[in-house]
Protein backbone atom coordinates (compact mmCIF):
# COMPACT_ATOMS: atom_id res chain seq x y z
CA UNK A 1 0.00 0.00 0.00
CA UNK A 2 1.58 3.46 -0.90
CA UNK A 3 0.68 6.81 1.55
CA UNK A 4 0.71 9.76 -0.58
CA UNK A 5 1.27 12.21 2.21
CA UNK A 6 4.60 10.19 3.62
CA UNK A 7 5.52 10.47 -0.14
CA UNK A 8 5.05 13.76 -0.31
CA UNK A 9 6.52 14.58 3.03
CA UNK A 10 9.90 12.82 1.90
CA UNK A 11 9.98 14.44 -1.44
CA UNK A 12 9.40 17.87 0.19
CA UNK A 13 12.38 17.64 1.91
CA UNK A 14 14.43 18.41 -1.63
CA UNK A 15 13.62 21.82 -1.59
CA UNK A 16 16.22 24.37 -1.70
CA UNK A 17 16.66 27.78 -2.70
CA UNK A 18 15.67 25.80 -6.29
CA UNK A 19 11.83 26.49 -4.05
CA UNK A 20 9.42 26.61 -6.49
CA UNK A 21 11.22 24.46 -9.62
CA UNK A 22 11.78 21.40 -6.84
CA UNK A 23 8.29 21.83 -5.30
CA UNK A 24 6.75 21.34 -8.23
CA UNK A 25 9.13 18.21 -9.15
CA UNK A 26 7.92 16.68 -5.59
CA UNK A 27 4.51 17.35 -6.69
CA UNK A 28 4.42 15.62 -10.10
CA UNK A 29 6.68 13.11 -8.79
CA UNK A 30 4.29 12.19 -5.72
CA UNK A 31 1.97 12.16 -8.26
CA UNK A 32 3.13 9.41 -10.35
CA UNK A 33 4.06 7.12 -7.13
CA UNK A 34 0.65 7.80 -5.56
CA UNK A 35 -0.58 6.37 -8.99
CA UNK A 36 1.54 3.22 -8.74
CA UNK A 37 -0.64 -0.57 -9.88
CA UNK A 38 1.62 -3.82 -9.25
CA UNK A 39 2.12 -4.82 -12.81
CA UNK A 40 1.79 -8.76 -11.78
CA UNK A 41 -1.82 -7.33 -10.55
CA UNK A 42 -2.38 -6.12 -14.29
CA UNK A 43 -1.20 -8.94 -15.95
CA UNK A 44 -3.71 -10.57 -14.13
CA UNK A 45 -6.19 -8.19 -14.80
CA UNK A 46 -9.57 -9.20 -17.50
CA UNK A 47 -10.37 -5.87 -17.98
CA UNK A 48 -6.23 -5.02 -19.11
CA UNK A 49 -5.85 -5.88 -22.98
CA UNK A 50 -3.49 -8.49 -24.32
CA UNK A 51 -1.11 -6.10 -25.97
CA UNK A 52 -0.67 -4.46 -23.04
CA UNK A 53 -0.75 -7.24 -20.90
CA UNK A 54 2.31 -8.76 -23.27
CA UNK A 55 4.32 -5.76 -23.06
CA UNK A 56 4.21 -5.48 -18.73
CA UNK A 57 5.42 -9.34 -18.92
CA UNK A 58 8.78 -7.83 -21.32
CA UNK A 59 9.15 -5.17 -18.75
CA UNK A 60 9.59 -8.08 -15.47
CA UNK A 61 11.29 -9.96 -17.70
CA UNK A 62 14.07 -7.09 -18.75
CA UNK A 63 14.19 -6.35 -15.66
CA UNK A 64 15.09 -9.79 -14.36
CA UNK A 65 17.14 -9.98 -16.66
CA UNK A 66 19.22 -7.09 -15.90
CA UNK A 67 19.35 -8.33 -12.01
CA UNK A 68 20.24 -12.12 -13.05
CA UNK A 69 22.40 -11.64 -16.30
CA UNK A 70 23.34 -8.05 -16.20
CA UNK A 71 24.42 -7.83 -12.42
CA UNK A 72 22.35 -4.77 -12.10
CA UNK A 73 20.41 -3.71 -9.17
CA UNK A 74 16.76 -2.53 -10.06
CA UNK A 75 15.69 -2.63 -6.11
CA UNK A 76 12.08 -2.59 -6.71
CA UNK A 77 11.95 -0.31 -9.79
CA UNK A 78 9.70 -1.40 -12.78
CA UNK A 79 7.71 -3.93 -10.83
CA UNK A 80 4.89 -1.27 -10.74
CA UNK A 81 2.98 1.03 -13.14
CA UNK A 82 1.98 4.84 -12.96
CA UNK A 83 -0.51 6.03 -15.59
CA UNK A 84 0.27 9.56 -16.07
CA UNK A 85 -2.69 10.79 -17.97
CA UNK A 86 -0.55 12.70 -20.83
CA UNK A 87 1.16 11.98 -23.66
CA UNK A 88 4.54 13.36 -22.10
CA UNK A 89 5.65 13.07 -18.95
CA UNK A 90 8.55 15.92 -19.00
CA UNK A 91 10.29 18.19 -21.47
CA UNK A 92 14.04 18.56 -20.92
CA UNK A 93 16.22 21.51 -21.40
CA UNK A 94 19.42 22.31 -22.69
CA UNK A 95 21.42 25.23 -22.86
CA UNK A 96 24.82 26.36 -24.21
CA UNK A 97 26.87 29.74 -25.16
CA UNK A 98 26.46 30.36 -29.09
CA UNK A 99 30.01 31.48 -29.40
CA UNK A 100 32.01 28.59 -27.57
CA UNK A 101 31.14 25.60 -26.25
CA UNK A 102 30.58 26.27 -22.76
CA UNK A 103 27.41 24.59 -21.11
CA UNK A 104 25.14 25.74 -19.27
CA UNK A 105 24.37 23.48 -15.98
CA UNK A 106 21.96 23.78 -12.75
CA UNK A 107 22.57 22.42 -9.01
CA UNK A 108 20.54 19.62 -7.63
CA UNK A 109 20.09 18.10 -3.88
CA UNK A 110 22.33 15.33 -3.54
CA UNK A 111 23.41 14.49 -7.16
CA UNK A 112 25.04 17.82 -7.78
CA UNK A 113 25.45 19.67 -11.66
CA UNK A 114 23.70 18.49 -14.18
CA UNK A 115 23.55 19.74 -17.85
CA UNK A 116 20.10 20.09 -18.19
CA UNK A 117 17.23 20.51 -16.73
CA UNK A 118 13.14 19.13 -16.67
CA UNK A 119 9.85 20.63 -17.28
CA UNK A 120 6.27 19.42 -16.27
CA UNK A 121 4.59 22.74 -18.08
CA UNK A 122 5.27 23.72 -21.34
CA UNK A 123 4.60 27.50 -20.83
CA UNK A 124 7.57 27.34 -17.76
CA UNK A 125 9.99 25.30 -20.08
CA UNK A 126 9.50 28.26 -22.71
CA UNK A 127 9.66 30.77 -20.05
CA UNK A 128 13.43 29.42 -19.58
CA UNK A 129 14.17 28.88 -22.78
CA UNK A 130 13.42 32.34 -23.78
CA UNK A 131 15.57 34.03 -20.35
CA UNK A 132 18.41 31.90 -21.76
CA UNK A 133 18.27 32.92 -25.09
CA UNK A 134 17.76 36.52 -24.04
CA UNK A 135 21.08 35.87 -22.52
CA UNK A 136 22.89 34.64 -25.14
CA UNK A 137 22.71 31.42 -24.97
CA UNK A 138 21.84 28.67 -28.00
CA UNK A 139 18.82 25.99 -26.18
CA UNK A 140 18.17 22.49 -27.06
CA UNK A 141 13.63 21.78 -25.72
CA UNK A 142 13.10 17.85 -26.20
CA UNK A 143 10.48 15.46 -24.40
CA UNK A 144 11.34 12.53 -21.97
CA UNK A 145 9.10 10.28 -21.25
CA UNK A 146 11.12 8.10 -18.77
CA UNK A 147 13.52 9.06 -15.64
CA UNK A 148 15.12 7.49 -12.94
CA UNK A 149 14.72 8.49 -9.71
CA UNK A 150 18.45 6.92 -8.57
CA UNK A 151 17.05 4.48 -5.86
CA UNK A 152 15.73 7.24 -3.44
CA UNK A 153 12.68 5.58 -4.80
CA UNK A 154 10.51 2.78 -6.31
CA UNK A 155 10.50 3.90 -10.00
CA UNK A 156 7.58 2.78 -11.76
CA UNK A 157 6.94 1.89 -15.16
CA UNK A 158 5.11 4.73 -16.92
CA UNK A 159 2.43 4.46 -19.61
CA UNK A 160 4.78 7.62 -21.62
CA UNK A 161 7.45 4.24 -21.75
CA UNK A 162 4.52 1.59 -22.32
CA UNK A 163 3.99 3.58 -25.73
CA UNK A 164 7.47 2.00 -26.77
CA UNK A 165 8.43 -0.97 -29.11
CA UNK A 166 9.25 -3.90 -27.31
CA UNK A 167 13.12 -3.14 -28.39
CA UNK A 168 13.21 0.47 -26.65
CA UNK A 169 10.98 -0.68 -24.26
CA UNK A 170 13.76 -3.19 -22.37
CA UNK A 171 16.28 -0.84 -23.48
CA UNK A 172 14.61 2.27 -21.80
CA UNK A 173 14.12 -0.53 -18.33
CA UNK A 174 17.90 -1.48 -18.58
CA UNK A 175 19.06 2.34 -18.96
CA UNK A 176 17.20 3.44 -16.23
CA UNK A 177 18.44 0.44 -14.21
CA UNK A 178 21.98 1.00 -14.59
CA UNK A 179 21.48 4.69 -13.27
CA UNK A 180 19.82 3.10 -10.23
CA UNK A 181 23.05 0.85 -9.69
CA UNK A 182 25.73 3.07 -10.29
CA UNK A 183 25.30 6.70 -10.64
CA UNK A 184 28.53 8.71 -9.33
CA UNK A 185 27.58 12.52 -8.59
CA UNK A 186 29.28 15.41 -10.80
CA UNK A 187 29.53 12.57 -13.65
CA UNK A 188 26.56 13.19 -15.61
CA UNK A 189 28.24 12.79 -19.24
CA UNK A 190 29.79 9.31 -17.98
CA UNK A 191 26.56 8.18 -16.23
CA UNK A 192 24.64 8.81 -19.58
CA UNK A 193 26.92 7.42 -21.75
CA UNK A 194 27.64 4.12 -19.89
CA UNK A 195 23.87 3.45 -19.16
CA UNK A 196 23.11 4.55 -23.26
CA UNK A 197 26.15 1.55 -23.62
CA UNK A 198 24.53 -1.06 -21.08
CA UNK A 199 20.82 -0.24 -22.32
CA UNK A 200 21.74 -0.84 -25.74
CA UNK A 201 23.70 -3.67 -25.76
CA UNK A 202 22.24 -5.42 -22.77
CA UNK A 203 18.77 -5.04 -24.84
CA UNK A 204 20.57 -6.89 -27.76
CA UNK A 205 21.58 -9.95 -25.12
CA UNK A 206 17.82 -9.86 -23.75
CA UNK A 207 15.90 -10.61 -27.07
CA UNK A 208 18.76 -13.03 -28.05
CA UNK A 209 18.36 -15.04 -24.96
CA UNK A 210 14.80 -14.96 -26.08
CA UNK A 211 15.44 -16.28 -29.05
CA UNK A 212 14.38 -13.04 -30.63
CA UNK A 213 16.94 -12.92 -32.80
CA UNK A 214 15.84 -10.38 -35.49
CA UNK A 215 15.26 -8.05 -32.96
CA UNK A 216 18.26 -9.35 -31.50
CA UNK A 217 20.12 -8.11 -34.55
CA UNK A 218 17.99 -4.84 -34.84
CA UNK A 219 19.80 -3.94 -31.46
CA UNK A 220 23.07 -4.53 -32.44
CA UNK A 221 22.59 -2.63 -35.76
CA UNK A 222 20.36 0.89 -33.76
CA UNK A 223 24.17 0.13 -31.07
CA UNK A 224 26.59 0.35 -34.40
CA UNK A 225 24.48 3.39 -35.38
CA UNK A 226 25.07 5.54 -32.16
CA UNK A 227 28.31 4.58 -32.03
CA UNK A 228 28.84 6.44 -35.74
CA UNK A 229 27.11 9.25 -34.93
CA UNK A 230 28.94 9.76 -31.11
CA UNK A 231 32.44 9.80 -33.48
CA UNK A 232 30.64 12.52 -35.87
CA UNK A 233 29.19 14.86 -32.85
CA UNK A 234 32.80 14.31 -31.09
CA UNK A 235 34.23 15.53 -34.14
CA UNK A 236 32.25 18.16 -34.63
CA UNK A 237 32.62 19.30 -30.78
CA UNK A 238 36.64 19.58 -31.97
CA UNK A 239 35.73 21.72 -34.47
CA UNK A 240 33.60 24.44 -32.80
CA UNK A 241 36.56 23.96 -30.25
CA UNK A 242 39.22 24.76 -32.88
CA UNK A 243 36.78 27.65 -34.48
CA UNK A 244 36.32 29.51 -31.44
CA UNK A 245 39.64 29.65 -30.25
CA UNK A 246 40.64 30.89 -33.82
CA UNK A 247 38.68 34.20 -32.76
CA UNK A 248 39.57 34.56 -28.78
CA UNK A 249 39.07 38.49 -28.89
CA UNK A 250 36.32 39.06 -31.45
CA UNK A 251 32.61 37.64 -30.83
CA UNK A 252 31.14 38.27 -34.53
CA UNK A 253 33.81 36.21 -36.23
CA UNK A 254 33.25 33.11 -33.76
CA UNK A 255 29.50 33.35 -34.43
CA UNK A 256 30.17 33.65 -38.31
CA UNK A 257 33.23 30.75 -38.32
CA UNK A 258 30.21 28.72 -36.61
CA UNK A 259 28.24 29.24 -39.28
CA UNK A 260 30.66 27.80 -41.89
CA UNK A 261 31.04 24.69 -39.35
CA UNK A 262 27.79 23.91 -39.03
CA UNK A 263 27.19 24.58 -42.92
CA UNK A 264 29.73 21.37 -43.39
CA UNK A 265 28.76 19.31 -40.64
CA UNK A 266 24.72 19.40 -42.13
CA UNK A 267 26.58 18.32 -46.01
CA UNK A 268 28.83 15.90 -44.20
CA UNK A 269 25.16 14.21 -42.20
CA UNK A 270 23.52 13.99 -45.75
CA UNK A 271 26.26 13.12 -47.65
CA UNK A 272 28.67 10.95 -45.75
CA UNK A 273 27.16 9.99 -42.19
CA UNK A 274 23.26 9.56 -43.25
CA UNK A 275 23.90 7.14 -45.85
CA UNK A 276 25.82 4.71 -43.69
CA UNK A 277 23.12 4.55 -40.76
CA UNK A 278 20.98 1.24 -40.79
CA UNK A 279 18.15 2.36 -38.36
CA UNK A 280 18.20 5.80 -39.13
CA UNK A 281 16.34 7.49 -41.96
CA UNK A 282 17.53 10.56 -44.17
CA UNK A 283 15.42 13.14 -42.60
CA UNK A 284 17.19 12.90 -39.19
CA UNK A 285 20.21 13.97 -41.63
CA UNK A 286 18.31 16.78 -43.02
CA UNK A 287 16.24 18.26 -40.04
CA UNK A 288 18.67 17.57 -36.65
CA UNK A 289 19.24 20.59 -34.96
CA UNK A 290 22.51 22.05 -35.05
CA UNK A 291 23.60 24.27 -32.78
CA UNK A 292 25.80 24.14 -29.76
CA UNK A 293 23.42 22.86 -26.96
CA UNK A 294 22.26 20.21 -29.10
CA UNK A 295 25.76 19.08 -29.78
CA UNK A 296 26.84 19.32 -25.98
CA UNK A 297 23.93 17.45 -25.40
CA UNK A 298 24.94 14.50 -27.71
CA UNK A 299 28.06 14.48 -26.39
CA UNK A 300 25.91 13.96 -22.65
CA UNK A 301 24.41 10.80 -24.18
CA UNK A 302 27.10 9.74 -26.22
CA UNK A 303 30.19 10.45 -25.56
CA UNK A 304 33.16 7.65 -26.45
CA UNK A 305 30.64 5.41 -26.96
CA UNK A 306 33.07 3.14 -28.41
CA UNK A 307 35.18 2.68 -25.40
CA UNK A 308 32.84 0.70 -23.65
CA UNK A 309 32.39 -1.27 -26.46
CA UNK A 310 36.29 -1.81 -26.49
CA UNK A 311 36.19 -3.39 -22.68
CA UNK A 312 33.05 -5.69 -24.22
CA UNK A 313 35.15 -7.03 -26.90
CA UNK A 314 38.06 -7.56 -24.47
CA UNK A 315 35.97 -9.35 -21.59
CA UNK A 316 34.97 -11.62 -24.75
CA UNK A 317 31.51 -9.95 -25.13
CA UNK A 318 30.71 -11.15 -21.90
CA UNK A 319 28.24 -7.92 -20.62
CA UNK A 320 27.79 -8.74 -17.24
CA UNK A 321 31.72 -8.96 -16.80
CA UNK A 322 31.71 -5.34 -19.63
CA UNK A 323 29.97 -3.43 -16.78
CA UNK A 324 31.75 -4.57 -13.82
CA UNK A 325 35.19 -3.68 -15.40
CA UNK A 326 33.64 -0.26 -16.58
CA UNK A 327 32.25 0.29 -12.86
CA UNK A 328 35.38 -0.54 -11.05
CA UNK A 329 37.72 2.06 -13.94
CA UNK A 330 35.07 4.90 -12.87
CA UNK A 331 35.46 4.29 -9.46
CA UNK A 332 39.67 4.26 -9.74
CA UNK A 333 39.02 7.80 -10.95
CA UNK A 334 35.94 9.88 -10.02
CA UNK A 335 37.02 12.95 -12.05
CA UNK A 336 37.44 11.28 -15.10
CA UNK A 337 36.19 7.73 -15.63
CA UNK A 338 36.66 8.37 -19.63
CA UNK A 339 40.52 8.92 -18.65
CA UNK A 340 40.62 5.48 -16.00
CA UNK A 341 39.02 3.38 -19.66
CA UNK A 342 41.55 4.35 -22.15
CA UNK A 343 44.45 3.95 -19.71
CA UNK A 344 43.35 0.41 -19.06
CA UNK A 345 42.81 -0.22 -22.90
CA UNK A 346 46.07 0.89 -23.53
CA UNK A 347 47.65 -1.33 -20.91
CA UNK A 348 46.30 -4.08 -22.12
CA UNK A 349 48.00 -4.28 -25.57
CA UNK A 350 45.53 -6.26 -27.03
CA UNK A 351 43.31 -6.22 -30.01
CA UNK A 352 40.14 -4.47 -29.85
CA UNK A 353 36.92 -5.72 -31.38
CA UNK A 354 35.19 -4.86 -34.74
CA UNK A 355 33.56 -1.30 -34.86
Amino acid sequence: MHHPARILATLAMLITSQGCYLARAAVEEARILAARRPIRELVNDPAVADSVKAKLRLVLAARQFAADSLGLNPGASFTTFSDIGRDTLVLVLSAARRDSLAGYSWRYPVVGRLPYRGFFDLSDAMKALRELEAKGYDTYLRTSDAFSTLGWFEDPLLSTTLRHDSLDLANTVIHEITHSTYFPKGQAVFNESFASFVGARGAEHFFRTRGSVEVAAMADAGWRDQKILSAFWASLSRSLDSTFSAHPGNRALRLLARDTVYARARRALIDSVGPTLRTIGPRYAERVPLNNAYVLARVVYAKELALFDEVYWLEDRNLQAAIARVIRLAESSRDDPFRAIREWLGATGQPRGPD
